[in-house]
């Protein structure tokens, strides 16, 4: 169960992973033209409309990427029939057409009957929709894995194997849309319940989400509780919704109740500014400061004759965390060492995402919490007080140096640089980094290349699925300077590299090319 979950989080994270290029797209046009959001410039309206191209698509971009994502090899046909899936559920299921099916005219809907209506959903079945595009994309990926390689009779050969996996994936998706008719009312009042309850808890919602999100980074399942809250499944959309910007404003001015309302409902007014992105804001205190404090503390309290390679790898994880806000090299460095540190940095996330929720600080990111996500969105009409989030990221740096060097001492605990279980400590891995040897050592430790099934990599991790657990040595991975290793499950070895991750894996797979490893390239995790 574990390991479908990551593998469903990993797939996420194919269509996740364009999220940046519409937040560098409308972030350069919110800043060209903040007033007019693309009105007073044509260049600022291309630029807006580029990144809403992604925005305005996620269904299909979820369908398309979950279909790739769990194929068994990441066949084009997979993603093919996601693309039609996804087409034929949004055809079918689309207002305008369950309307007809239910005889029931639209443009003479009013007062309860228009409620009534609006409360089964139909409205949200469109190119938005995450979750029809996941439902579809896990339906496509079956189909392809259950049936690529299946052979017909040879005056229909030319249909067989993956010619044959859109064509049944149209027919199933037509199962699944007779399926929903009946179920989706149910499901999205259900969904829309849950999502209200949550954004009715306010600040303390928003926090315990943050708390949350944090924990869950070891497994990987992060990922899924991250799509609940910044993509539309259950009606929050936090990252759509403040990318949107202008889009946004008009939505909510047009909201005639909380189930059109892209942000909270109250007294019969639709608020936005404040509201969209709190499930955002609080991160950006904690990577852009809080972390590159806990890398002070640790630097400082390394051993003696540590502390110069020691430095350069804090240094090298608090530069990745404060600009990109790429954490995992750095919680990878006390995660597992010091846990009771990184629950302490998972309370100090929910606090921190609580506060600025409370105030409604926002501010958004396409890939993560950052200086350069930060900068993007600073003249997002979207965005409240963002500066308010550098004070409060001022503060987090303090707070994460103070109780992070007081605890390292006060419980001697083995944080990198500390103790004598290793002879010298790792290096962090830079660009300068002699990447053959590394990929090597990695292979060596993994148990060779024979003892190795798969690799694959994401933005920070190498990730491989080995047959056997015992000859993999995680103290002679880390000696390469990684940051940390990781086992999900039995089999699956998580090598934590960092920024330099893709040339660390295009050197493993140069070097187990004649193997007979398969080498899956970049996953998008």
């Amino acid at each position: 169960m574990m390991q479908s979950l990551q593998k469903l989080g990993k797939a996420l994270m194919g269509a996740v992973a364009v999220m940046p290029v519409a937040a560098i797209l409308m972030g350069i046009g919110y800043w060209i033209d903040p007033d007019g959001w693309g009105a007073n410039n044509i260049v600022a309206a291309v630029l807006i409309k580029a990144g809403g191209a992604v925005l305005d698509n996620l269904g299909w971009l979820f369908a398309i990427a979950i279909a790739f994502g769990l194929a068994k090899d990441s066949n084009g046909a997979a993603a093919l029939s996601g693309f039609i899936g996804y087409g034929t559920i949004k055809l079918i299921l689309s207002e305008g057409t369950v309307a007809v099916f239910k005889g029931v005219d639209l443009e003479k809907l009013e007062g309860d009957a228009a409620v009534q209506w609006a409360s089964q959903g139909w409205g949200a079945i469109n190119d938005k929709n995450v979750l029809i595009g996941i439902l579809v994309g896990i339906l496509a990926a079956w189909v392809y894995n259950r049936f690529h390689t299946t052979k017909l009779p040879d005056f229909l050969a030319f249909f067989s194997g993956r010619r044959l996996v859109p064509i049944l994936t149209s027919l199933f998706a037509i199962v699944l849309a007779a399926i929903l008719y009946f179920l989706w009312p149910l499901v999205y009042h259900a969904l829309f319940s849950f999502g209200q309850s949550i954004e009715s808890m306010g600040a303390l919602g928003a926090g315990l989400y943050g708390f949350a999100n944090r924990l869950l980074i070891p497994t990987g399942l992060h990922h899924a509780l991250n799509s609940i809250f910044w993509f539309d499944v259950i009606g929050i959309n936090d990252i759509g919704d403040f990318l949107g910007g202008s889009k946004t404003l008009e939505a909510a001015a047009a909201a005639t109740d909380a189930a059109s309302c892209p942000g909270t409902w109250a007294n019969g007014v639709c608020n936005v500014i404040g509201e969209v992105g709190r499930y955002q804001g609080g991160f950006f205190p904690i990577m852009m400061f809080g972390l590159p404090g806990a890398a002070l503390a640790m630097w400082m309290r390394a051993d003696t004759k540590r502390k110069k390679t020691i430095g350069s790898l804090m240094m090298a994880g608090a530069l990745a965390s404060f600009f990109t806000g790429v954490t995992e090299p750095l919680e990878f460095a006390f995660m597992f060492v010091a846990p009771l540190l990184y629950l302490v940095h998972a309370v100090l996330t929910g606090i921190s995402v609580a506060i600025a929720a409370a105030f409604h600080w926002t501010a958004g990111f396409g890939f993560s919490a950052g200086f350069v996500d930060m900068l993007l969105s600073a003249r997002n009409p979207v965005a409240n007080q963002w500066w308010m989030l550098l004070v409060l990221g001022v503060v987090f740096f303090v707070l994460y140096f103070v109780i992070f060097y007081f605890l390292i001492g006060l419980l001697n605990l083995k944080t990198p640089g500390r103790g004598d279980d290793e002879e010298e400590g790792p290096s962090a891995i830079t660009s300068d980094s002699e990447f053959s040897a590394i990929a090597e050592k990695i292979i060596a430790g993994l148990g060779g290349a024979a003892n190795i099934e798969s690799v694959d990599y994401c933005a920070t991790r190498l990730r491989t699925v080995v047959k056997d657990n015992v000859p993999v040595k995680e103290k002679d991975i880390k000696a390469t300077g990684v940051a940390g290793v990781i086992r999900p499950s039995q089999k699956s070895v998580q090598v934590i590299v960092g920024p330099q991750v893709q040339f660390v894996y295009d050197e493993v797979a140069r070097q187990l090319e004649q193997s007979s490893v398969s080498l899956k390239g970049e996953q998008e995790v």
